[in-house]
């Protein structure tokens, strides 16, 4: 208490100063018209500048919640896309009674390890059993197909990215629907693949767009990428074409896991008709 007293003395020129300085301020804005609505809009500025740094702070913060709330209205969204449906249609003295059931539901992830630059690549979500998620299930995003589900726990799972050595699935070209296989031409190149042994008949384009069959993990119409390329296999029957794929790997962060409410009728029915052959 001492040493304040102290300083105070010493300083109270200083402090005086101020002290009459704020109050001259005070009394030279509040009594001229002029000056204090200058003052009003400078602070006016600064507070809505302050107000505004800090509104944007908070909006980066919330920017996960914001994410996987988008991430969930996708999901929702796609769900209710027409591709997601079946129609059973019964035909009776000329009379349709045509019914749309869900085929097609979508599980929210969030992608928590990636690899794009191996031969290899694989991805790890974070939902798995618990959550629904089951072994053999196709993996897309917003701009296209990822891969398929081969590893599940409880609240993990592990997807084998669209590109690896091992990964196939049928693909056909949107515009005259001639089919082919899609894979990644294992360049290490995560832009490149090549839909392989579509009939010579096709006459393709460049630029035109490829997307799933319907006939593998997901539904018809799930775009894959564009043709970049032409090759005109030994033979001449079939084509490989060069496709530049829709999805940048390297950036995902959200994806949907396809669930195929008919997968186990199907898949029952295949494996019956492998028996009796």
């Amino acid at each position: 208490m001492r040493n304040l007293l102290i300083f105070i003395t010493k300083y109270n020129a200083f402090f005086l100063f101020v002290i009459f300085e704020v109050i001259s301020l005070v009394i030279y804005i509040k009594y001229n018209s002029f000056q204090k609505a200058t003052f009003i809009t400078s602070s006016n500025k600064i507070t809505g500048g302050l107000y505004t740094r800090v509104s944007q702070f908070y909006d980066y913060l919330k920017l996960k919640d914001v994410n996987d709330s988008l991430a969930s209205e996708n999901a929702r969204l796609r769900t209710a896309l027409k591709s997601s449906f079946y129609t059973d249609t019964v035909a009776k003295h000329k009379v349709a009674d045509t019914t749309y059931k869900l085929q097609y539901e979508y599980i929210v992830a969030k992608v928590v390890n990636n690899s794009v630059n191996r031969s290899s690549n694989y991805l790890t979500i974070n939902r798995g059993s618990k959550q629904g998620v089951g072994k053999g299930m196709g993996v897309i995003c917003g701009l296209g197909i990822v891969g398929k589900v081969i590893y599940v726990s409880d609240h993990f799972a592990v997807v084998q990215s669209l590109l690896h050595k091992d990964s196939q699935f049928s693909a056909m070209l949107a515009d005259n629907k001639e089919i082919g296989t899609i894979e990644w031409n294992d360049e290490l190149d995560p832009r490149w693949g090549l839909l392989k042994d579509v009939s010579n008949n096709a006459q393709p384009k460049i630029g035109e767009l490829v997307v799933t069959s319907g006939y593998s993990l997901f539904p018809a119409g799930v775009t894959i990428g564009r043709v970049s390329g032409l090759r005109v296999k030994g033979g001449g029957y079939s084509l490989n074409l060069q496709v530049k794929f829709a999805v940048d790997f390297s950036k995902l962060q959200y994806v949907n896991v396809v669930v195929n409410k008919m997968a186990l009728e199907q898949t029952g029915l295949e494996a019956q008709e492998k028996k009796n052959e």
